[in-house]
């Protein structure tokens, strides 16, 4: 039976919510370069996810969620900040070795310590991109690192410093390197015409590459490690080196540990697959498991870390879990290797019926997958038109779980409790979209999209959602307006 609290809460619009009635478990599982139309959940059959299936068939699925940028660390950025990553310097694509981006709990509140304030034991799992070390001097690979995850509030912390492709291609939990023999020491460079003597490289050992390890490009063309050339330059740390079949096992493992380890306090799970994002190598039990070749069978890896993760819930006694899966940015097939995934995915738009992707501001780069799963609070198998971010969740989950959001953190972040909830269909307003650079960017006000390029874009959603009919020579006041808006966006943050 429902609490007298909680009624009072559902009374005073949401504001305040009864301790019992908070999720004992919030995740937030964020996919890597998945597209709106690249799973089953979202009309995809030849990449049959059961698990994702399940996850919207019991919950809510929207189909007008956002991330900030077309690409992974601003996006990344925004979400953990509740603000857009074009707001702060070098918040870019990071190499492999950059100093933290993120502000220290002593300097912002992070979606990381507002969970921490609120009792919950946080973990970051997975992939981060987001910088470790101060920056001072080189990221030192041998000693402990920080600032890290630890310092914007992450408990736990087992991640990839930054991109399957970009070395260092190692573990760090808790700031230090798994498995790393001192004997060997790893040291690391992204100094552009360089290479260490010893390195052996994409670019001059073609014959060391696995078929789908080979780079179509000279950015992929460096160290090879496991028999992929990556972005960057490394050497050392040969016993610390992950095999990349096993990389979604490994940080899934790591997940479920977390859950086992934290039973009985309230956690918050922040997990980050690699999948789908290159190199693609799926370990052999999803080889062959999809109709889209090797980014499909990724793609049925990703769901199979889903459901690994949903069953130790349920099995440490996280019934009362809030899961929101979602992606950090739109789709791109070939990026960076000849793994055959532009052949096998001919006739497949990943971000159907949207146009574009990855990298850039048409509505496909930056519109995802997003599905809330909190069984008696969220309706089992509803849809919501909403216009939401992830940005967004900072503000959101701290009033679901009642914290205050300190002065100056979380700018741009709205609280929406209702509807992300699936309670109200009313979601933002407007939202400011960024692609690769951020220097250009769009704007959502409901459903027109203004492209802010140096000609300026108009669609109207409402009538074309493949963005082809070019609305501004038609309507340049409201063109002008809209570019008048985005410009007071840039210059004023919504909160103080």
């Amino acid at each position: 039976m429902k609490s007298f609290a909680f009624w009072v809460a559902l009374v005073m619009g949401g504001m305040v919510w009864a301790a019992e009635e908070k999720p004992q478990a919030i995740v937030v599982f964020l996919a890597d370069d998945l597209g709106y139309n690249d799973t089953s959940a979202y009309g995809c059959e030849k990449a049959t996810c059961p698990h994702l299936n399940r996850l919207a068939e019991e919950g809510l699925r929207f189909t007008d969620a956002h991330s900030t940028n077309s690409v992974c660390t601003p996006s990344r950025f925004s979400l953990l900040t509740g603000k857009y990553a074009w707001r702060q310097k070098n918040t870019g694509i990071l190499p492999g070795d950059a100093k933290l981006i993120l502000p220290t709990k002593e300097q912002a509140a992070t979606l990381g310590s507002l969970m921490q304030q609120a009792g919950y034991r946080t973990a970051a799992i997975g992939k981060w991109h987001l910088g470790l070390g101060s920056g001072k001097e080189p990221t030192d690979w041998n000693k402990p690192i920080a600032p890290g995850p630890r310092e914007v509030g992450f408990d736990y912390s087992f991640i990839m410093a930054a991109t399957a492709d970009r070395v260092p291609c190692v573990y760090v939990q808790n700031g230090e390197v798994v498995g790393l023999d001192p004997a060997d020491p790893i040291r690391v460079s992204y100094q552009k015409g360089f290479r260490f003597t010893e390195e052996q490289t994409g670019a001059e050992h073609p014959e060391l590459l696995k078929p789908w390890g080979r780079p179509s490009n000279k950015q992929h063309a460096d160290t090879i490690i496991d028999g992929i050339s990556r972005i960057g330059h490394m050497t050392g740390g040969k016993a610390a080196l992950w095999k990349d079949q096993d990389l979604a096992d490994d940080i899934t493992r790591a997940a479920v540990n977390f859950i086992r380890e934290s039973r009985g306090q309230r956690i918050f799970l922040y997990f980050c697959t690699n999948d789908i994002h290159v190199p693609r190598d799926p370990h052999q039990r999803f080889r062959g498991k999809s109709g889209l070749g090797i980014r499909g069978d990724v793609t049925v890896q990703m769901d199979d870390s889903l459901g690994q993760i949903r069953r130790a819930l349920a099995e440490n006694g996280y019934e009362n879990s809030l899961i929101i899966f979602t992606s950090d940015n739109g789709p791109v097939i070939s990026d960076g290797y000849e793994d055959g995934a532009a052949e096998a995915c001919k006739g497949h738009n990943p971000a159907a019926p949207y146009s574009g992707g990855k990298y850039g501001l048409l509505e496909g780069g930056t519109r995802v997958p997003f599905i809330v799963h909190w069984p008696g609070h969220v309706k089992a198998g509803s849809t919501s038109s909403a216009l939401i971010c992830q940005m967004d969740l900072g503000r959101t989950l701290a009033e679901l779980v009642g914290v205050p959001v300190p002065t100056g953190s979380m700018q741009d972040s709205e609280a929406l409790l209702p509807a992300l909830l699936g309670q109200s269909p009313t979601g933002r307003s407007e939202l400011v979209e960024a692609g690769n650079s951020g220097s250009a960017r769009a704007l959502r006000s409901g459903n027109l999209k203004l492209i802010a390029t140096r000609r300026p874009k108009l669609y109207d959603l409402s009538s074309d959602v493949a963005e082809q009919r070019d609305l501004a020579k038609e309507r340049p006041e409201q063109t002008r307006e809209l570019l008048d808006r985005l410009k007071a966006i840039e210059q004023a943050p919504a909160h103080p």
